[in-house]
């Protein structure tokens, strides 16, 4: 009896030496796992956040507070006809009038699938972000109403849309398509933890919708989160700031991003 509780005893002094020395590194080993999945994390946010802030209508981004960064995103774009093919063919985008109908400079079926432009999108001309210049407001927006059949060497695609007129020109001839089921998109923070959301109709910085946190979860365990919008300088360049901490069991991994944005209308 004596011999066996010495061999316990041996035995229990043995195994807290073992799991002394073997702590450590498991609990090392554990750290790296949580550290691998937090930065895992981080990067898909930063590329995702990224990728969406590079395709925003120009001058569409604002900051309600700095839990939450919205914009208007965009499809596709091109430049429309600012001539007619023949006198008064209708081919051309009119500012001087009312207008239901234009021609794109280039094949719309040519693109890929998601930027292929439909029926219900939105066409945007020359958003500044100002009084009579706001796609917010719905200023200088249409809705596509049907697509043509292409035509023309090189191809040209007409549009018919809900009437509109334009009050500014776009230097460039550009303009930006506006997907219909997506017209804000709105980043959010809370409650640790991150939203995406998008809403099929615009809404006023001022309004109840603004920041909402009912959409899908892009990341967990956000432990903080700040979004900064340079604005806009003379040479229409801005600068988004995103710095976000995600923490789990004392592990904490940081993301600072800076995304450029081109204002260019």
């Amino acid at each position: 009896m004596i011999e066996l509780v010495m061999v316990i005893v041996l035995m229990g002094i043995v195994g807290g030496m073992v799991v002394s020395f073997m702590k450590p590194p498991i609990d090392a080993y554990f750290a790296v796992i949580r550290r691998a999945a937090l930065t895992d994390q981080a990067d898909t946010v930063a590329r995702r956040v990224s990728r969406d802030i590079r395709t925003a209508l120009p001058n569409s981004l604002r900051t309600p507070n700095s839990n939450c960064l919205e914009f208007i995103p965009t499809k596709t774009g091109g430049r429309y006809r600012a001539g007619d093919l023949t006198a008064d063919d209708g081919t051309a985008l009119d500012f001087s009038d009312t207008d239901s109908a234009f021609n794109i400079l280039g094949s719309n079926s040519a693109l890929a699938a998601d930027q292929r432009i439909a029926v219900n999108d939105l066409i945007a001309v020359y958003n500044l972000g100002i009084v009579d210049a706001d796609a917010y407001n719905s200023d200088n927006t249409t809705s596509v109403t049907a697509i043509g059949a292409e035509t023309g060497a090189p191809l040209e695609t007409p549009l018919t849309i809900a009437d509109k007129k334009f009050l500014l020109e776009s230097p460039g001839r550009r303009f930006h398509v506006i997907p219909a089921a997506e017209k804000v998109v709105a980043y959010v923070c809370s409650g640790g933890k991150l939203y995406r959301t998008a809403s099929s109709v615009f809404y006023a910085e001022s309004s109840a919708s603004v920041c909402p946190t009912s959409g899908p979860v892009l990341a967990h365990k956000v432990s903080h989160c700040s979004f900064d919008y340079s604005g806009s300088d003379v040479r229409r360049n801005a600068l988004v700031t995103l710095v976000l901490q995600f923490t789990d069991s004392a592990e904490t991994v940081s993301l600072h991003q800076d995304v450029h944005v081109n204002n260019t209308p």
